[in-house]
Formats: C-alpha cells, structure tokens, sequence
C-alpha cells in the first residue's frame, strides 16, 4: 500500500467512546482532534469555550474522571474510555451551588470565562470542602477573566464555601462529576 493512499496515523478517523455528561457517546474523530472541538461541534455543548487553544487561559475547563482538565489539551484518544463532565452536566432540576453562586454574587461581567471559572471551582471543592482564601487562589491560577478583576469570582467562591460549612445547601453533590464510562457494544 502506498503511504499517500494509507495517509498518516494523526488523519485516519477512529471510534472513541466516553460519557459526556453522564450519557455514554460513541464519536469518530482523528485521534489528535481537541476534546473541545469534539464537546463543541459533535456533541454541540458551546459552553464549553475556546479562547487560547494552548491550555493557558482556562476557558475549555472540563472535569476528565472527577478531575480538571484543559479540553483544548485534551486529544480525542486521551478521552476515549473516560468521563467528562461540562458545564452542562453540572445542573440537575435547579442550578448547581457552584452556578448559583456565580449568579447571586455577580462572579461574571461578559461570561466568558465563566464556564470553565465554575467548573475548575468545582473541581477545587470536591477536594477540599473548605478551601482557604489562598486555595482558592490556587485553584483558580489556571483561568483568567479579563473584565472583573476576580472581585466577584472569589466572591463566589466564598459564597460556596459559607453555604458548604453552614450545611444551607447539600454539600456540593458530586453525583454529576461521572466516574469512568461503561463499554458500549457495537
């Protein structure tokens, strides 16, 4: 066979299978197609957002088994057999804490950003329930917001940390956060 006619290992479309958002997705995709890419056009989940493609900005965060991930860094054969969740797997019937926070304590100005702060804001509390300022910080070091200087997200991500401590909301239900997907038969 001809390499031309065989084309190279990155160009030859395969089948990944994942759960996005708790439902099990069977995808064809070259093995090197970004995770948000796939989120975006194959699944049509635009919340998930594209901004520097180099996993600096944060904007793409998703949660890849329970942890954060940059899904701009994320190739489709590292997805495959794994869960994702996205900003749309977060709510159930009402907002998620972490939703409603940003929502109540304006920790958005052009929203942008907002999905991918929410997500990796997620991701810190499922670790640790009662993160400290710092922390918190921490935990956010990866996404940055160009229009409300962070006054509103740590703003929201203490409302979430007040509400986990008084027992005012269940905990933070980390049901959404899916562990690794099921084999699906052909």
């Amino acid at each position: 066979m001809d390499v031309k006619e065989a084309g190279s290992f990155s160009e030859r479309r395969q089948r990944f299978r994942m759960t996005v958002n708790g439902i099990a997705q069977e995808v064809d995709a070259v093995p090197t197609a970004r995770l948000s890419d796939l989120l975006r056009t194959e699944f049509k989940l635009t919340g998930t957002k594209i901004s520097c493609g180099i996993g600096r900005c944060g904007a793409c965060s998703v949660l890849l088994d329970g942890k954060l991930a940059n899904a701009c860094m994320t190739m489709a054969y590292q997805a495959d057999g794994h869960s994702i969740t996205t900003i749309e797997g977060l709510q159930k019937e009402e907002l998620d804490i972490c939703q409603t926070a940003f929502l109540e304590e304006g920790g958005f100005q052009c929203g942008y950003c907002t999905p991918g702060m929410t997500i990796a804001l997620k991701a810190l509390f499922q670790e640790n329930p009662q993160p400290t300022d710092e922390d918190i910080e921490e935990g956010l070091a990866g996404n940055l917001c160009r229009c409300t200087g962070y006054g509103g997200i740590m703003r929201s991500a203490c409302r979430i940390r007040k509400e986990v401590a008084s027992g005012k909301r269940e905990s933070l239900d980390f049901s959404r956060s899916y562990g690794k997907a099921p084999d699906i038969k052909n």
